[in-house]
């Protein structure tokens, strides 16, 4: 049977990324926000959160949307770096998004390929699934290969230690209430028996069976992080995160060997390197890779399928919008954190319900820009020009 020539790359990739817009936004948060790191003097109250945002369209017209962000310091520097690299992308096919990831990466090599200059590549990285999957006519998780269609979530923004335990205790059943599944507490206050006191609050007011996770925020030292830690066994923890500096993977996985109560830790670093040398320690139980922060969604795939062959449990750090979709395709039943404080930077909001985070059914990550996300920006940049 004579089946005929096969299309050459250059016949089926006919699209090319046309236009790049970059905005620099700047979301105000309703309350100072306080953990362990302003309680122990190493940081001010934070008041808002910088997001990098990039639309990028193609000549064919197919769009997307990522972001980055960072929270106190860096998101001018992001936005910076997004936009000397942006022309970079104009008359590139958005499929080849592993192939673009390197060139971006490339175009900033000196300033390395972690921190700042990869989250600065994630936003244009996120932007192109999402294009793809738009494309697709599928909701992300579903073009990754989803598992589930539902996260197991807990919540995070109610239990920050600035808030009154009262409030706390309210913010917990109003969370339950709304269908998530789980509470997370912070701690790591100066006074361990602050924490403790709070923690039996809350344990006794949500009930044994409700899963609790407590976060410290890398302010214990390896002394006070084991006396914690066997305190805290008692609790039935689904987990204790950040109970050390981030890059302390030998304290960490000490720690995770000598306790039953799993150890959580990722969030704060910033490439997948940096995570293999804490999967190569046993530093972790649960992973908690955060998509913006190690460069993208294609450096999050990467890292997920080290941890998968390890065997290890899945809880993505904020950005619920990106990491539902993430978390939804990882095999081991995962977390997904819900913070409410993007909320008003999209025009779709994440549903919960029975304790899950349902993923939604519109193509790519599902959201789009608000009118007070347009309102928030502070900086724009394009390049191209928009079909």
């Amino acid at each position: 049977m004579n089946v005929g020539p096969m299309n050459t790359v250059s016949e089926v990739a006919q699209d090319r990324i046309a236009w790049v817009r970059l905005s620099s936004v700047t979301l105000p948060l309703a309350t100072p926000i306080s953990d362990a790191k302003v309680f122990t003097g190493r940081q001010k109250p934070m008041t808002e959160v910088a997001l990098l945002f990039a639309e990028v369209s193609t000549e064919q017209g197919h769009e997307g949307i990522g972001f980055s962000y960072s929270k106190r310091a860096g998101g001018p520097g992001q936005f910076a770096h997004a936009k000397e690299i942006a022309g970079e992308l104009i008359g590139e096919d958005p499929s080849d998004i592993g192939r673009i990831w390197t060139k971006l990466v490339w175009a900033g090599a000196s300033v390395g390929r972690s921190g700042l200059a990869t989250q600065a590549v994630a936003a244009f990285d996120i932007a192109l699934w999402d294009l793809k999957a738009r494309r697709a006519g599928l909701p992300l998780a579903k073009l990754l290969g989803a598992h589930r269609d539902s996260v197991r979530c807990y919540n995070t923004s109610g239990g920050f230690l600035h808030t009154p335990i009262e409030q706390v205790l309210d913010n917990a059943t109003a969370s339950l209430a709304s269908g998530i599944g789980g509470i997370k507490l912070k701690v790591g206050h100066p006074d361990g028996k602050h924490d403790l006191a709070r923690l039996t609050a809350v344990r006794e007011h949500i009930g044994d069976d409700v899963p609790l996770m407590v976060d410290a925020n890398q302010q214990w030292d390896r002394p006070a992080a084991q006396r914690m830690g066997r305190a805290m066994e008692e609790f039935g923890l689904v987990w204790i995160e950040e109970p050390l500096d981030a890059y302390d993977a030998a304290g960490h996985a000490a720690l995770a060997a000598s306790l039953d109560t799993p150890v959580a830790t990722g969030e704060m670093l910033a490439s997948v390197a940096e995570h293999v040398e804490l999967i190569r320690h046993g530093a972790a139980d649960v992973v908690q890779p955060d998509a913006p922060r190690i460069g993208g969604i294609t450096q999050f795939l990467k890292l997920a399928a080290l941890a998968e062959h390890h065997q290890l449990q899945l809880a993505p750090h904020f950005a619920m919008e990106i990491h539902l979709h993430l978390a939804a395709a990882y095999p081991i039943e995962p977390w997904v954190e819900h913070f409410d404080w993007l909320e008003p930077l999209f025009d779709e909001h994440m549903e919960t319900r029975d304790g899950r985070m349902l993923v939604p059914s519109r193509p790519g990550l599902g959201i789009t820009l608000s009118d007070r996300a347009r309102a928030w920006t502070v900086a724009a940049h394009e390049a191209g020009s928009r079909p």
